[in-house]
């Protein structure tokens, strides 16, 4: 996805490369799918070894980054697992950390752990019958947190969790005093009920977590009131450019598996790569493809960089991203002819995971509107400035 020239992070991308090549390839996703198992968590605690859960926390917490880029380096890594479609809960993990290291204190046991693989921790921001972007205002949240003596009580229900099913601990969002509040809350506190779900994804699990009168005390909190519209936002764009990037590492496999068939496979003697109208569609898809990578890497950079422009340009980066990816694996299926519209093909694993994530966090054409609208903010300011 981006020039890889640090050679430590070039280690990194390679070790990571060959780690899910042995470990989880496609047939291994197959298998997971049939015995009913999202991921294992053995396997987890030994990508969390090769530092897959410590890139975006500081040194100081126990993380660290081969080039010092954290977010750049996960979404590298995100981009390989993009390859063989991998189970695991790369997201959730690295989407609760980016929010607990921007307000640690009280919650270093817990990054610890996270960063050891020892456990997992999901977001539960999504409510049901309500979209993601509800989530920015307080009005669009249903779940709630009532200061009591010893802490906070929490009423209310989530779904769409990741890994719900086989996480320890969920980081809550929800209203407090009229504010956005965001509280660790460990899944088997009395009166947290787990209910899987499953998706589109041979193994991506989600999970509806109710909260009924669940407690918790201060400790539990992570961030001040003021705080915590900065660090949800800090979230979302670290969700997004692990979507886009995962996505990048999707196209990147399926088009090169594509132009291989048609190069591989003859019709009346010639290879199909040789007929005017499906280089025609080659060309177009490799065009949209580093329209996907560009949209991308302009994204990673600004979040990376904590830039103004960050909301921005994930907005973009999705929009674009979820918008083409869809309708570039349903082109390969048709390129492979008849093979491709099987369950045995492999194409299938790979549009599942595209479906899934065009839907989550927003939608293309959520993301539009949103770029939409930021644009025209940043006119109003400017015409203002002049």
């Amino acid at each position: 996805m981006t020039d890889v020239a640090n050679p430590e992070q070039m280690l990194f991308t390679s070790t990571a490369q060959a780690f899910l090549e042995k470990e989880v390839p496609l047939s291994r996703v197959r298998q997971l799918h049939a015995e009913d198992i999202a991921f294992d968590a053995g396997w987890w605690g030994r990508a969390a070894e090769l530092g897959w859960a410590s890139l975006l926390v500081p040194e100081e917490l126990g993380g660290g980054s081969p080039s010092g880029d954290g977010v750049a380096d996960l979404a590298l890594l995100a981009e390989q697992a993009g390859h063989t479609v991998a189970p695991g809960p790369l997201h959730p993990v690295s989407i609760v950390l980016a929010g607990l290291v921007e307000s640690p204190d009280g919650h270093e046991e817990l990054i610890e752990s996270l960063v050891a693989g020892e456990t997992v921790a999901s977001w539960a921001a999504y409510e049901p019958k309500r979209p993601f972007g509800a989530l920015q205002s307080v009005t669009g949240v249903g779940t709630t947190a009532t200061r009591i003596e010893a802490g906070y009580r929490i009423d209310g229900v989530k779904d769409r969790v990741e890994a719900g099913d086989q996480a320890g601990t969920v980081l809550v969002v929800a209203v407090c005093d009229g504010r956005l509040r965001q509280f660790v809350v460990p899944t088997d506190a009395t009166g947290v009920t787990v209910s899987p779900q499953k998706s589109v994804d041979l193994v991506k699990r989600y999970a509806r977590v109710q909260f009924d009168g669940v407690e918790v005390d201060e400790s539990a909190v992570v961030g001040t009131a003021e705080e915590t519209p900065a660090i949800i936002e800090r979230q979302r764009q670290v969700a997004l450019v692990l979507q886009c990037a995962e996505i990048v590492g999707i196209l990147d496999a399926v088009l090169t598996m594509t132009n291989q068939w048609l190069s591989d496979r003859h019709s009346f003697g010639r290879p199909l790569a040789s007929y005017q109208a499906l280089k025609h569609r080659a060309a177009d898809m490799k065009m949209w493809f580093e329209a996907a990578r560009a949209t991308t890497i302009g994204a990673v950079a600004a979040v990376a960089e904590r830039s103004q422009e960050a909301p921005k340009l994930v907005s973009v980066a999705k929009a674009y991203v979820a918008e083409r990816a869809p309708v570039m694996l349903q082109d390969c299926v048709q390129l492979h002819g008849g093979i491709g519209v099987t369950w045995e093909h492999d194409l299938h694993l790979y549009l599942r995971r595209v479906a899934l994530y065009r839907a989550l966090y927003g939608s293309p054409e959520d993301h539009h509107r949103a770029v939409y609208a930021l644009s025209r903010k940043t006119r109003a300011a400017e015409e203002i400035g002049a």
